[in-house]
């Protein structure tokens, strides 16, 4: 079973979600360590805390000026950490699944609330694009939203989070003055402004790809081109659920979000759209380049033909010279005569050079 938590598989007939204390025997098994980040913030005061001892860290208080407190877990190997973040804010199990299994489709679940054993939140989960060593890939981004807490958990360190962070040391921002909700809401918009780069990245590869193509294609540039069509495949794959997501957000009405935060939601959308509407445009844009490729190779091939056409055409009749001189008949009139073998090369340069002019006036050359 720890195995397959560690690979998010599922046996047939296992039960649902992720128990606390099945949690507990497992983190017991981790020897790794995740990063541990505290924000806590109001509008007069903000603190950031890294945390290393996280069992005596949660056994106290936070201070009684904060308003919102985030806590960012960096690297999900360490389940002890999991468990201890799980049990003091009574995450529910089938959240705990998701955060674990690493590859959950965007999707926004609600948890708890009146008449519940578990604490009213909203659970976020997302794909965080990044652009690693000019190859893109995606890691899963998992948001636990309360009325003064938001939790995140991250598969490795996240560069989307640094300007929110900036945001929130920066006092008289919005984000000090609002709530949590507009804190998970600033996480979300950061990650999808973090596509607009990759966006960009992209458009200029496929610039550059086109003048290269245009100027002489070469075999290499068909992988290149692929690569891109794979590249904004995954990230259509990974923003798409985005759309739905940020919609429910907005259809559904829930304690934890503010009437605030919903104004800067619809916003939200509204980039959401526009990043799927780009995407799109580039997708379509990848295939005209394969196109172009395919264009450039054929009609490259037609130059060469064309040349191989005109050389086999102007020795077509020298060559029938040639072959009726080289005959072994015995009576040939012109053999004995002394001017023949001059002649002979001036009908082949007069034939020659005709059959070029001829060609170049009808614009065939």
């Amino acid at each position: 079973m720890w195995l397959n938590l560690k690979k998010g598989q599922h046996e047939p007939g296992s039960a649902p979600g992720i128990e606390h204390d099945e949690l507990a025997s497992h983190a017991r098994a981790a020897d790794s360590r995740a990063k541990i980040t505290c924000v806590d913030y109001s509008p007069q005061n903000v603190q950031i805390t890294d945390v290393v001892d996280l069992k005596d860290f949660l056994s106290h208080h936070r201070p009684e000026w904060c308003a919102v407190r985030w806590i960012n877990v960096e690297g999900l190997e360490d389940l002890s950490a999991v468990h201890a973040l799980a049990t003091k804010y009574n995450l529910h199990p089938l959240a705990i699944e998701d955060v674990l299994h690493k590859m959950q489709r965007s999707k926004v679940e609600a948890y708890g609330g009146e008449e519940n054993e578990y604490q009213a939140r909203l659970f976020i989960v997302t794909r965080l694009p990044e652009l690693i060593e000019s190859r893109l890939q995606h890691r899963q981004t998992a948001i636990f939203l309360g009325h003064n807490t938001v939790l995140t958990f991250l598969e490795a360190h996240c560069n989307a989070w640094e300007p929110v962070q900036a945001r929130i040391k920066t006092r008289g921002s919005r984000l000090r003055m609002l709530d949590a909700s507009f804190l998970a809401y600033s996480l979300l918009d950061s990650i999808v402004d973090s596509c607009f780069p990759i966006l960009e990245h992209y458009s200029n590869n496929a610039e550059e790809l086109e003048a290269r193509l245009l100027e002489h294609a070469q075999p290499t540039m068909i992988n290149a081109i692929h690569m891109i069509k794979r590249d904004l495949l995954l990230l259509h794959w990974a923003i798409w659920p985005m759309r739905e997501l940020v919609a429910s957000l907005l259809r559904e009405q829930h304690e934890c979000i503010s009437e605030a935060t919903r104004v800067y939601l619809r916003d939200l959308y509204d980039h959401v759209i526009q990043i799927i509407e780009i995407i799109e445009t580039y997708r379509q844009i990848a295939n005209d380049l394969t196109d172009t490729y395919m264009s450039s190779v054929s009609n490259r091939m037609n130059e060469v033909m064309k040349v191989l056409t005109v050389i086999g055409t102007i020795f077509i009749p020298l060559t029938f010279i040639a072959g009726v001189y080289g005959m072994n008949f015995r009576y040939f009139p012109e053999l004995d005569q002394i001017w023949a073998y001059p002649v002979f090369w001036i009908v082949c340069g007069v034939l020659g050079f005709g059959m070029l002019y001829f060609f170049r006036k009808r614009s065939w050359l």
